[in-house]
């Protein structure tokens, strides 16, 4: 512990995956609360929800519930997981760039953080604790 906490020891494989995990786990499960809010209030949100990429603000809107919800709970799973970050990572992408950006930092901040967790796990992938690894190890 002592090695790990002071002279940066690396983490070894299991524990680096179960390290993802619960990033995967508790980034999932936060994100799933902003995708249920939109699901559940649909139609109060789809008249005015934002269409930053000129779709339509249903259709912007289907797809923030689809990247918040479903692939969250892909990605909580790691199922598809790097192709699951991709539309999250562009949501909080277009959520911090466009949507919001003229709004002040600390308005905005919560969707850079998620962008860069994002990020993260799309470079990293899964880890050993995953469906992914499950499914795929041949291939991982």
């Amino acid at each position: 512990m002592k090695k790990f906490l002071f002279f940066g020891a690396p983490l070894k494989e299991e524990e680096n995956s179960g390290a993802i995990l619960l990033l995967r786990i508790f980034i999932g499960l936060l994100m799933i609360t902003h995708g249920w809010g939109k699901l559940s209030n649909f139609e109060a949100f789809s008249g005015g929800f934002p269409d930053p990429i000129g779709i339509g603000s249903k259709l912007s809107l289907m797809l923030a519930i689809g990247a918040e919800l479903f692939a969250s709970i892909f990605l909580i799973l790691g199922l598809l997981t790097r192709l699951s970050a991709v539309p999250l990572a562009f949501t909080m992408g277009v959520a911090f760039f466009v949507v919001h950006a003229a709004d002040p930092f600390q308005t905005k901040e919560l969707a850079l953080v998620y962008l860069g967790v994002y990020i993260y796990l799309f470079l990293v992938g899964p880890g050993k604790y995953s469906l992914d690894r499950m499914l795929f190890k041949k291939h991982l």
